[in-house]
C-alpha cells in the first residue's frame, strides 16, 4: 500500500542514505569506541558484529516491512497491518511507544547536539590552541553553566533539522542526506587516513581487529547485544516512518543489510579515528562523553595540524547529530500530520516548538536543576532510563513479536519478496526466536538494573 501522505523516496539511494544517517549518530562516533574500550577491544567487536547481523538486521527488516505495508506513521502502520491481519487495532500502542521514545530521546539529544555545534564553532575560531586538561574541564563546566548559550546552540541544531523536515521527504530529507552522508564518510576516511601517519594507528588497529576471545564473558555479550540494538536505531520510529515512504520495488532485506553494514563501518572507522589519538597521547579509551569534550581537545591542541583535525572531527560529529535528529523529528512530524490532520509545514513547526520548550528542562538539568531528584535519581539518569531502558527494548520486542507471530507468513512473504524460501525462513526464525529473546534480555536487565 502506498504512503498515505503521498510522499515517497525518489530512489533507493535516497532511502538508504537517510536510513544510514538516522542510524549513524553520536553513539557511533563516541559510544562505540567507548563501549569497545570497556569490553576488551577486538573480541567485543567480533561479538558485536554477530549481534548486529543476527539481531539488528531481522528487527530492522521487520520494522521497515511494517512501515511500508501500513504506509502511515508508526501507530497508524501498526494498526493498519494488524487490522488487515484480523488482529486487534490496539497494536497501534506499540507504534505509539516508538514515537514517544523518539520524542523523549530528541528532547535530550538536541542539547548534546548543541554542544557539538558549539565545539565546532570553538574549533573553527580557536582550534583549542594552548588548552590543557584542567583548562578543557573548566571550559566544559562553563559551557554547562551558560544557560543562554546552551539554549542558543540547542535551538540552532533544531532549526537546521526543522528546515530539512519542513521542505519534505524529497526536497528536504533526501536532498540533505545526499550532501551530508558522503560528507560524513569522507570526513571519517580523511581523519582515519591522517592517523595512519600521525601515530598510534598500528596500536589502534590491533586493538580493534586482533581479538583475544578469553575476554568474552556474559556482561560483554550483553553489552554487545545492547550496542547492536541501540546503534541501528530500531524502535525509535524513524525506520518505520522511512519505510512508509519506500516504493514497493525496493528490496527491504537487501536495504537492511546495507544499512547495518554501513552503520557498522562507520562505528569501526570511528574507532580508527579516535583510538589512535587515545593511544598516541596515553588517554583513557573508556572516557565516554568526557573523551570528546574534555580530553580530545587537549590532544588536538598538541598534535601537528590539530586545528584542522579538530574542525573536521567536530564537523563529522555535527553531521552525525543532525542526520539522526532528522529521523527522530520526521517520525514525530508524520504522527502529528496523521493524528492532528496538520499539513507538513504546520506539523514540523509544532513538533520542533514542543521539543524546544521541553529541551529547556534538559538544559537546566545541567545547572540550576542539577540537584533535583526523581525516584532517587537525577534528571539525567531518569531521562536516559525511561526511553533507553524501557521504551526502546519493549518497543523493539513488540515489533519482533508482531512481525514474527502476528503478521501472516503469506503477508510477510509478499511484502519482503525475498529471493528464496530459505532466506525468508531464516529471517522468520531469527525474528521470532533469536531477536525476540535477545531484546527481552535487554529489557529485563534494563528494568532490573
Amino acid at each position: 500500500m502506498a504512503s498515505v501522505s503521498g510522499e515517497q523516496w525518489s530512489s533507493r539511494a535516497g532511502f538508504l542514505m537517510a536510513s544510514v544517517g538516522f542510524a549513524v549518530g553520536l553513539g557511533n562516533i563516541w559510544r562505540f569506541p567507548y563501549i569497545t574500550g570497556e569490553n576488551g577491544g577486538a573480541a567485543f567487536v567480533v561479538v558485536y558484529l554477530v549481534c548486529a547481523f543476527v539481531i539488528g538486521v531481522p528487527i530492522l527488516i521487520a520494522e521497515v516491512m511494517i512501515g511500508r505495508r501500513g504506509g502511515m506513521s508508526p501507530p497508524g502502520s501498526m494498526r493498519a497491518v494488524a487490522l488487515a491481519e484480523g488482529k486487534s487495532g490496539h497494536w497501534q500502542w506499540a507504534g505509539g511507544m516508538n514515537v514517544l521514545a523518539a520524542f523523549l530521546i530528541q528532547v535530550v539529544y538536541c542539547v548534546v547536539a548543541g554542544w557539538v555545534l558549539l565545539y565546532l564553532f570553538k574549533a573553527l575560531t580557536t582550534g583549542f590552541a594552548g588548552i590543557d586538561g584542567p583548562g578543557a574541564a573548566a571550559e566544559f563546566e562553563a559551557v554547562l553553566a551558560d544557560i543562554p548559550g546552551l539554549i542558543f546552540w540547542t535551538v540552532l541544531g533544531l532549526a537546521i533539522t526543522g528546515a530539512i523536515i519542513y521542505a519534505g521527504v524529497r526536497s528536504g530529507i533526501e536532498r540533505a542526506v545526499r550532501i551530508l552522508m558522503p560528507t560524513l564518510f569522507g570526513l571519517l576516511v580523511a581523519l582515519a587516513a591522517y592517523n595512519v601517519f600521525a601515530g598510534g594507528f598500528g596500536q589502534a588497529f590491533t586493538y580493534l581487529f586482533a581479538p583475544d576471545f578469553s575476554k568474552v564473558n556474559g556482561p560483554m555479550i550483553l553489552a554487545a547485544v545492547g550496542q547492536a540494538f541501540f546503534s541501528i536505531g530500531v524502535a525509535m520510529a524513524g525506520m518505520m516512518t522511512f519505510g512508509a515512504y519506500l516504493p514497493k520495488r525496493v528490496s527491504i532485506a537487501g536495504s537492511a543489510l546495507i544499512i547495518v553494514s554501513a552503520d557498522t563501518l562507520v562505528a569501526l572507522l570511528a574507532g580508527l579515528v579516535i583510538f589512535p589519538v587515545v593511544f598516541d597521547f596515553g588517554l583513557d579509551p573508556g572516557g565516554g562523553t568526557g573523551l570528546i569534550f574534555q580530553t580530545l581537545p587537549v590532544a588536538f591542541a598538541q598534535m601537528p595540524g590539530g586545528h584542522l583535525v579538530s574542525v573536521l572531527f567536530f564537523l563529522l560529529l555535527s553531521v552525525a547529530a543532525i542526520t539522526s535528529m532528522v529521523g527522530l523529528v520526521e517520525a514525530i512530524t508524520a504522527w502529528m500530520k496523521e493524528h492532528r490532520g496538520f499539513e507538513r509545514h504546520k506539523s514540523a513547526v509544532a513538533v520542533l516548538s514542543g521539543i524546544a520548550l521541553l529541551s529547556l528542562v534538559s538544559v537546566l538539568s545541567y545547572n540550576v536543576l542539577s540537584h533535583v531528584q526523581l525516584f532517587g535519581n537525577d534528571l539525567h539518569a531518569v531521562s536516559d532510563y525511561v526511553p533507553n531502558q524501557i521504551l526502546l527494548p519493549l518497543g523493539g520486542l513488540l515489533i519482533a513479536v508482531f512481525a514474527g507471530w502476528f503478521v501472516s507468513r503469506a503477508s510477510a512473504r509478499d511484502e519482503l519478496a525475498m529471493e528464496s524460501d530459505a532466506l525468508f525462513n531464516a529471517w522468520r526464525f531469527l525474528v521470532r526466536y533469536v531477536a525476540s529473546a535477545a531484546v527481552l534480555v535487554i529489557f529485563l536487565f534494563g528494568v532490573s538494573g
